[in-house]
């Protein structure tokens, strides 16, 4: 058991060798049974102009899966797009891939976080003129601060993979099945920005309370998501638009530099909305189906993970970095319409 086990470390080991430095965007974590379902809830508006939403995701702590809720965050720079973390299956582990900022949102395992992150790229939205406009079809707003809105469904079904299930992973058993596009695959190489200082310890408060814990809540947590960043020493409830306090992790050949049209669908602009469509909130939209995902379970007994790695994030063991999908330059310019969330 010893020998299987350090013959896998050090096949781990090697692939880590061989994953670009441009991967390294953080702690690599690898364990032996599949998060919880994701849980269906609804978004809160998004209280500032410029702030982008960065879903929900089960992390892994001391003891076990613990939730990080769901919350908007101020954009790093203007033309900044968020791709999503997840939970890869490979070599029998589930492995943790973690999320960047980039000029283009890229390959985040096909798992269906709703809110504009349906599966295949961004549908929430836009940057156009140095500003974001949001699309209501999936995304909810406060109307007396933001105006930047247009709906866009059109393009919420065609970036949606079904997930009835809210399946939390990717590939496996049971796991989401997409192979990453042409479009993710570019969307790798590009110069990404690690999670900002809203995001670390948003992420750390969420991982100090137990409630958070799958043991804990059976892999239904109650505090789902928040408007604004949890927790923060000196942060507080952060407000305003760009905030330039992320710190580069990958090189590649594009600089990030404000774009008037880098949002993940460039939709064109169309009518302006208020808030989002209602038949979104709360539920995984379920339009255009590429791949199902299969079920998964809740809150289950907490085996140690695997090896660790890089970054001081409070999770265990460490691991090799996504299978660099490649590239994604959303798919092309759609048409005024909208849609929505979609667990």
């Amino acid at each position: 058991m010893r020998i299987l086990r350090s013959a896998r470390l050090m096949l781990l080991a090697l692939l880590v060798c061989l994953i670009p430095a441009s991967s390294y965007a953080g702690v690599f974590i690898s364990v032996g049974f599949a998060p919880p379902v994701l849980p269906v809830y609804v978004q809160p508006p998004c209280p500032e102009d410029g702030w982008l939403w960065t879903p929900g995701y089960w992390a892994y702590g001391d003891d076990g899966y613990y939730w990080v809720p769901g919350t908007w965050v101020p954009a790093p720079y203007v033309g900044a797009l968020w791709t999503p973390g997840y939970w890869g299956w490979g070599s029998g582990l589930y492995m943790w891939h973690p999320g960047y900022w980039g000029p283009h949102v890229g390959y985040y395992g096909g798992v269906n976080y709703g809110f504009g992150y349906m599966g295949i790229g961004f549908a929430g939205g836009m940057w156009a003129g140095g500003a974001f406009r949001y699309n209501t079809a999936v995304m909810r707003v406060n109307t007396t601060v933001i105006h930047n809105t247009y709906v866009d469904n059109a393009v919420v079904r065609n970036t949606t993979i079904v997930n009835d299930r809210h399946v939390a992973y990717s590939g496996g058993p049971g796991g989401i099945n997409h192979p990453p596009t042409n479009e993710e695959r570019m969307a790798e190489h590009e110069r990404h920005l690690t999670p900002t200082s809203f995001q670390t310890q948003h992420e750390s408060t969420a991982r100090t309370n137990v409630q958070n814990y799958a043991s804990h809540n059976g892999g239904h947590p109650a505090n789902v998501a928040t408007a604004r960043p949890m927790g923060g020493e000196g942060h507080g409830s952060p407000s305003g638009g760009i905030h330039n306090n992320a710190t580069p992790s990958n090189t590649g050949d594009r600089n990030m530099q404000p774009e008037s049209r880098r949002g993940g669908m460039n939709p064109q602009p169309g009518n302006s909305h208020g808030g989002a469509n209602p038949q979104y909130e709360g539920g995984h939209s379920n339009q255009m189906a590429h791949q199902n995902g299969a079920g998964n379970q809740g809150g289950q007994p907490h085996p140690q993970p695997q090896m660790h790695e890089s970054r001081p994030a409070p999770q265990p063991q460490t691991h090799e970095s996504r299978p660099a999908p490649q590239p994604h330059e959303q798919h092309g310019p759609p048409k005024d319409e909208g849609h929505d969330h979609g667990r």
